[in-house]
């Protein structure tokens, strides 16, 4: 029933900006855990940036500086504002949260990915 529906990535060059977007849909009572995860080809899954319900943010080392997450409550919504992007930044970006529902216990979701390919 519930769905993570991510957009925004695409082809850019060294230097450009992007900007993702991923909504929670269903029903649930709370998020209380929104970030984003990337993965490159033959590589894992890495931490790229995190928000919790009380704003408190974590960034990977790689990306500290250059992308901002954030959060629109009434939408649902994380964002992450990727600016400076290297083309070690090609990789499928994995939304992920962590629900409360009201049954009171918490799951976590996974989006289905979006492609950020940072190529001249």
């Amino acid at each position: 029933q519930v769905e993570l529906v991510e957009s925004g990535g695409g082809l850019v060059q060294p230097g450009g900006s992007l900007r993702l977007s991923c909504a929670a849909s269903g029903t649930f009572r709370s998020i209380n855990v929104m970030g984003w995860y990337r993965q490159a080809p033959g590589k894992g899954r890495d931490l790229v940036a995190r928000i919790t319900d009380s704003s408190s943010t974590n960034y990977a080392d790689s990306v500290k500086g250059r992308f901002t997450i954030s959060r629109d409550n009434a939408k649902n919504t994380v964002y992450l504002q990727m600016n400076s992007l290297k083309p070690e930044d090609t990789a499928v970006y994995y939304c992920y949260a962590e629900l409360r529902f009201e049954s009171w216990r918490n799951y976590g979701y996974w989006g289905q990915g979006t492609q950020v390919t940072v190529s001249s």
